[in-house]
């Protein structure tokens, strides 16, 4: 995971860049995955573990829509940077360094309900690893327990596989910033390197690398059934209004729901 830390901990500083309004994107986000988690019959005094955290994008906007929310990431960085996010915010999370591959080294207990989303999990670079990630995200949920994700449709990029991601170009007060990235595939694999170009009163631009594999629809729902859950559905952004597509995990049935 060295490549996927260096990466987040270099990018923490400059994570918000890549959205036009970021505070607004984490309120955005809350209703969406507030309605989501409803939809499924929980409310909002469920206990929630974002194990894929990062600058708090997802954790601060359920903690200020009155969830107990715990978040756990690999990257010190942006650990901190989530942190000071959340002070200003005026929201309490309990912030963990974590790899989600082994949440019980850090978690003694368990949730009602585990996020992992921005596509969080393709980051397992092999199925075994992919394989580590689910039984571990499972074996934190309580008995009746939700698992919400989110990934990139790599159900349609590996069909063509694209060398470059379509850039977003966000105006700023003195000009503009603009954001993409460019894919190098190795098989279902392939290596991600991040720009951001701030057009300004000088120029600037930033390059931050990282890899992925392409974990299309079918196997990351196989993986989940084989690991405890009993019902796996996806939604799309037609449905949700969320950017990627979603699938949410139920442990067992719909039982003990906080």
């Amino acid at each position: 995971m060295d490549i996927i830390q260096t990466f987040y901990d270099e990018l923490a500083l400059q994570y918000d860049k890549l959205f036009l309004d970021w505070d607004a994107s984490v309120k955005e986000q809350a209703i969406i995955l507030d309605k989501l988690i409803k939809e499924n019959g929980y409310s909002n005094k469920c206990e929630i573990l974002d194990c894929a955290c990062g600058i708090g994008t997802q954790a601060i906007g359920l903690a200020s829509s009155g969830y107990r929310v715990s978040a756990s990431d690999i990257s010190e960085e942006e650990l901190k940077e989530a942190k000071k996010r959340a002070k200003k915010n005026n929201v309490e999370i309990c912030f963990e360094k974590a790899d989600f591959r082994a949440l019980s080294e850090t978690f003694s207990r368990t949730f009602d309900v585990v996020i992992a989303m921005d596509n969080a999990l393709p980051h397992m670079l092999s199925s075994d690893d992919l394989e580590k990630a689910v039984k571990s995200i499972s074996n934190q949920l309580s008995s009746g327990g939700m698992f919400i994700a989110s990934i990139r449709d790599y159900d349609a990029l590996i069909k063509s596989k694209p060398p470059y991601s379509p850039p977003y170009i966000h105006k700023t007060q003195t000009g503009q910033r603009v954001s993409f990235q460019t894919w190098n595939w190795d098989g279902n694999n392939y290596k991600l390197t991040q720009y951001i170009i701030e057009d300004e009163k000088t120029i600037k631009t930033s390059k931050f690398e990282c890899e992925y594999r392409a974990v299309e629809r079918d196997e990351l729902s196989s993986v989940l059934v084989s690991n405890g859950f009993s019902s796996v559905v996806w939604k799309f952004p037609e449905e949700t209004d969320f950017y990627q597509p979603i699938v949410i995990a139920k442990k067992t049935s719909d039982v003990n729901k906080t």
